[in-house]
């Protein structure tokens, strides 16, 4: 057969699947949304798209609008919810601009219920967290210079922790036990700890390094914290040998196994892990920042408990603005942002630093801008629940109402860019759509969960129009579709309605 009839005979063949999809859901009583006819290319190149093998059985939604306008460009199965992964944070990043601003910052106090006498502290020195995801141990050093600058050389009290800005509950609803371990799926606090600036809190970095063969590996910690044991079961094998290494928290413990072999000379090994209790892992790194300051505590045990109503303010370490880790948190997918986001706002607009008020506020946020909040399933902010569903159609509508409020330019400049290899522009896009249409120009949010994935954000077309889309894929059993998804955003790219 030649190539020519090849292809007309895979045209009728996509063009029945898109006949058929289309009769199936009218007997269902569910007419997706159509564009003009002005689109019918646009559309046939997507069908042709998601005609793709590895998608059958799966569901494939997609939904397109114009930017400006926000008028349906291509719709297929767009009023679906679904699984939307970390298109999650799309929805959580717009109502937390809006209902937190910008500008806003978290704020870590220290407090007393005593007095400074000479050069010593007669009460408790209590450690008030208020949802910093970017505490560092240098912010820890900075808290105890402050002290020092007091004239403090001595606390006659308790070193305490007072987390309670947030309730006590420290894992969403839907998070699967064995992520528990891992920097993606950390306890949330009102007090934490991060241990580099991608504001990964809650979580050390672990490194693994080979040795001589036959030697354990190295293995390196950071931040320095007793707060964790580290098991090294590792080898360092001959240059030949296999790199396998493994790092894991032993589930319900702060134990961390490092297990596996290294070759001689190979690449060190990192993973993040997170701990078992934030507070306690940031009141450890703050009694060692004491220590460096030669400030000594009278008692020896450590106490979590709310600072009295009456307490004293000694010192105050803000955060960088929301307009600042909204990068990390776009760009990199930070999933322990997006849920100290959504408690923030359950506190500050109700009082109350829960998943429950800080979800409402979200989807109040969402009813005020026309998107059908009636529709969604939210039981998350970062998209890591199974249970959190979305419509495409939703998805899209939010992008091209937000473009509509002040603080747009902060929400646009923290998507990662296509093909942008600089980690902090490019984020989760930097090695995807490279050298193509899309290459700097799509700008959109990516999500991965077991069996589902998705791409949300902006493009700009050939003919200069500039679209909003939405792609979700879901209940697929091939490892990666992703491919999928960037094969659509580049057909929009490239598309030009006036040719």
């Amino acid at each position: 057969m030649s190539k020519n009839k090849t292809k007309i005979k895979r045209r009728v063949m996509v063009l029945l699947l898109v006949f058929f999809s289309v009769v199936s859901l009218q007997v269902k009583g569910s007419t997706p949304a159509r564009a003009s006819n002005a689109y019918a290319d646009l559309e046939y190149q997507i069908n042709e798209v998601l005609a793709d093998e590895r998608l059958s059985g799966a569901i494939s939604s997609v939904s397109v609008r114009d930017a400006a306008s926000g008028q349906m460009v291509f719709s297929r199965l767009g009023e679906v919810r679904l699984k939307i992964a970390s298109n999650m944070k799309l929805l959580t990043g717009a109502a937390a601009l809006e209902t937190l601003g910008p500008d806003y910052t978290f704020k870590t106090e220290l407090l007393t219920d005593g007095n400074v006498k000479g050069n010593t502290l007669k009460g408790n020195l209590y450690l008030k967290g208020r949802g910093d995801p970017t505490l560092s141990p240098k912010d820890f050093d900075e808290l105890a210079k402050g002290l020092k600058k007091l004239g403090v050389n001595k606390i006659a009290g308790n070193l305490a922790a007072d987390d309670t800005w947030y309730d006590d509950v420290r894992l969403s609803q839907d998070v699967v036990w064995n992520d528990e371990s891992y920097y993606y799926g950390a306890s949330i606090s009102a007090l934490t700890a991060s241990p580099d600036n991608d504001y990964d809190a809650g979580s050390v970095m672990i490194e693994v390094y080979p040795m001589k063969p036959g030697k354990h590996a190295k293995v390196t910690l950071t931040p320095e914290t007793d707060t964790v044991k580290i098991i090294n079961d590792t080898t360092t094998v001959q240059k030949d040998g296999v790199r396998d290494i493994t790092v894991t928290r032993k589930h319900g413990t702060n134990t961390i196994l490092v297990e596996g072999t290294i070759p001689d000379g190979a690449k060190r090994v990192r993973e993040w892990i997170a701990v078992r209790e934030p507070s306690a892992y940031a009141l450890g790194l703050f009694r060692s920042a004491l220590k460096r300051e030669g400030i000594r505590i009278k008692e020896k045990d450590d106490t979590y408990k709310a600072a009295p109503e009456n307490a004293s303010v000694l010192f105050i370490k803000e955060s960088p603005p929301l307009s600042h880790i909204l990068i990390p948190y776009m760009k990199l997918s930070n999933n322990v942002i997006a849920e100290m986001l959504v408690k923030e706002m359950g506190r500050v607009v109700y009082g109350e630093g829960s998943w429950e008020k800080g979800l409402e506020v979200v989807r109040s946020y969402l009813q005020t801008i026309g998107v059908n909040a009636d529709t969604l399933s939210l039981r998350d902010g970062s998209g890591i629940s199974h249970v959190s569903n979305v419509p495409a159609n939703e998805l899209s509508k939010l992008l091209v109402e937000v473009r509509k409020e002040g603080w747009y330019p902060v929400f646009l400049q923290s998507l990662p860019v296509a093909g942008a290899s600089e980690r902090l522009v490019g984020g989760t896009l930097r090695k995807r759509m490279k050298e193509t249409a899309a290459a700097g120009n799509v700008k959109a949010k990516t999500g991965t969960i077991t069996g589902a994935t998705s791409l949300a954000g902006y493009v700009t077309t050939k003919g200069g129009q500039e679209l909003a889309f939405a792609v979700i894929l879901n209940n697929f059993v091939s490892e990666d579709v992703k491919d999928i998804e960037d094969r659509i955003a580049v057909i929009l790219a490239g598309y030009d309605l006036h040719k």
